[in-house]
């Protein structure tokens, strides 16, 4: 796509120059011609042309020197549209150098974040970086100034690269990592323990329920036991007609206390 784009720039651009050319011959021919033909030297252009019922004398004339006239006119934009191409030209030019820089640049910068280049004088490490740039095979076909300027900025940004160096990311990318899986695993545990807790409410309020249903039978039981009491106290107190009571083994109850 980039090379089509290309090609179709370069046919436009011809094809304005053919242009340019053609108009500036154009009018440098027929500006040539109405002068000559001005002092006689050529004769006028000869037509036949008629306004409404009658003709027009010497049509060929006036429509020779209207033509000059346009044409010429058409020869004062040129030189407009040759500083709007040249503008033009500069600015794909300009663009084109900076895509080179920055590409040469993120090469460069890359190397160096993972630690290829070890000079620490400027003036070393500058010329280690244009010397590994212009070995690249990427970059061969890029211009020296390009290429010492990539060199420049990568190594002005080389603390930048020393901090963000791939060992250090790495380092920094396991770390978030381990943690990332800490934190996994500890919130799976936390789950694991929010389950636990719910079974063991749930079993809480279940044994809770069977020690409130077992306290109610006891109560029942005590009261019924209670209401016997009585009755069977009263029973052993009472002698029997045909047998006489054994005082071994029937003990008389005494009534309950008055509460004091």
């Amino acid at each position: 796509m980039t090379a089509l784009h290309n090609i179709t720039l370069q046919f436009q651009n011809a094809f304005l120059r053919l242009t340019f050319f053609l108009i500036s011959a154009a009018a440098f021919f027929a500006v040539t011609a109405t002068l000559l033909s001005a002092l006689g030297v050529l004769p006028w252009l000869s037509m036949q042309a008629g306004f409404g019922a009658g003709p027009v004398s010497d049509a060929g004339m006036f429509i020779q020197i209207g033509l000059t006239a346009l044409i010429l006119m058409l020869a004062f934009y040129l030189p407009a549209n040759a500083r709007m191409m040249a503008l033009e030209s500069n600015h794909r030019k300009f663009a084109l150098n900076m895509h080179d820089i920055a590409d040469a640049y993120q090469m460069a910068h890359a190397e160096d974040r993972g630690g290829l280049f070890v000079m620490s004088s400027e003036f070393d490490a500058v010329k280690e970086r244009m010397a590994f740039l212009r070995h690249h095979p990427n970059l061969q076909a890029l211009e020296p100034e390009i290429l010492e300027l990539a060199a420049q900025m990568s190594q002005i940004s080389h603390e930048l690269a020393e901090t963000y160096s791939d060992t250090k990311v790495s380092r920094a990318r396991m770390f978030l990592q381990q943690r990332q899986e800490e934190i996994e695993q500890f919130q799976q545990r936390i789950e694991e323990a929010q389950v636990i807790q719910n079974e063991l409410r749930q079993w809480t309020r279940d044994v809770e329920m069977e020690e409130t249903i077992a306290k109610s039978q006891l109560t029942r039981l005590r009261d019924e036991l209670f209401e016997l009491l009585p009755e069977l106290s009263a029973q052993l107190q009472t002698p029997s007609k045909d047998r006489a009571p054994n005082p071994s083994s029937v003990i008389a109850m005494s009534p309950p206390r008055a509460a004091e």
